[in-house]
């Protein structure tokens, strides 16, 4: 049976319940998912500085939990610490943003992302262009509720999303909008007959993505941007399994 860990790299857990209940229902009996809430950090991701808290706290998740797992789902639009993750990790790691917004561009011309969170737009640029993907990006649409607002009452925040998922087509001229967010896990099945265009929920096209890398079993590089390091690195006030893995200059494969 695959073991999929599930990493939400803030501090809420209600988040990661959600997300743990979207991938079981959508990965199924045969699949275990292993959900894993960041140690420390902020309660949810708002701007560069918790991104860059988040990150770490997802390598200590990783440390600590990616033994006996066949993939690791990042399960935070905007991917904090996804290729430091790559690099440590030895099993594939899965970004919600990367798989999304690469998903976007197979199934439309041109994407949009709708999102909450009003700092997450620069910061979503400026991931969208280290993808390589911003001459498919039609626009960026950040609802002043944050995606933890979102996750604690959906219902409030339903019209607001159709209506922005709605002007991404018809003043952005995008083909497909992903509906980002680890919050907004099964809001896009809600607004979709109200949108003109495709959405994409996040949390699906991120898990299924890490489902298809698990069954590939296409193993760890050893040569490369996300080989393991060769250098092993001493280090001081990191959780025992992390300082461990960079001491040894990555995590042993199963």
């Amino acid at each position: 049976m695959p073991r999929i860990l599930v990493i939400n790299p803030n501090t809420t857990v209600a988040v990661t319940d959600l997300v743990a209940e979207w991938a079981r229902a959508l990965a199924g009996s045969g699949v275990e998912i292993v959900p894993v809430t960041g140690r420390f950090g902020a309660r949810y991701i708002t701007s560069r500085a918790t991104a860059a808290i988040a990150a770490h706290a997802a390598l200590d998740a990783l440390a600590e939990h990616v033994a006996g797992c066949d993939a690791v789902f990042l399960a935070c639009f905007g991917d904090p610490g996804l290729l430091a993750l790559k690099e440590l990790s030895p099993v594939p790691v899965i970004g919600m943003a990367e798989a999304s917004c690469h998903l976007a561009c197979l199934l439309g011309r041109r994407f949009s992302i709708v999102t909450g969170g009003e700092r997450w737009r620069p910061m979503l640029e400026e991931f969208v262009a280290e993808l390589g993907l911003s001459g498919r990006l039609a626009g960026i649409r950040a609802v002043a509720p944050t995606g933890g607002e979102i996750a604690r009452d959906p219902d409030a925040a339903l019209a607001l999303l159709a209506e922005q998922c709605s002007a991404c087509a018809t003043a952005d001229g995008t083909d497909i909008v992903v509906l980002g967010g680890a919050g907004l896990a099964g809001l896009a099945e809600r607004i979709a007959p109200s949108v003109p265009i495709p959405v994409l929920c996040s949390v699906e096209a991120g898990l299924r993505a890490t489902l298809a890398a698990a069954h590939l079993q296409a193993g760890k590089a050893r040569l490369g941007s996300a080989a393991p390091a060769v250098a092993a690195v001493e280090t001081v006030g990191l959780s025992e399994a992390l300082a461990q893995s960079l001491l040894a200059g990555g995590i042993a494969p199963p």
